[in-house]
């Protein structure tokens, strides 16, 4: 795999997981003792999954110029 796309791939995975969990923070609770924790890590978890999932489709912000095509492409 490449290092550009998995470096993309890992940032809106960790994004969305962020995402989903405040989501599910502010959806229900009245304060810090009454999260379920365990449904917020698991839930975060599956939307990781997913996200990484999709990303093998593409990922529009990198553009196919940008993506080296082996080592010696590489111009860093």
């Amino acid at each position: 795999m490449n290092i550009i796309w998995l470096k993309a791939a890992g940032i809106r995975a960790l994004k969305t997981a962020a995402q989903t969990a405040v989501a599910l923070l502010s959806a229900g609770a009245t304060g810090m003792l009454d999260v379920d924790w365990l449904s917020v890590g698991s839930v975060s978890l599956l939307a990781t999954i997913v996200s990484v999932l999709t990303s093998i489709k593409g990922l529009p912000e990198l553009k196919t110029a940008d993506i080296p095509r082996s080592i010696n492409d590489r111009t860093d």
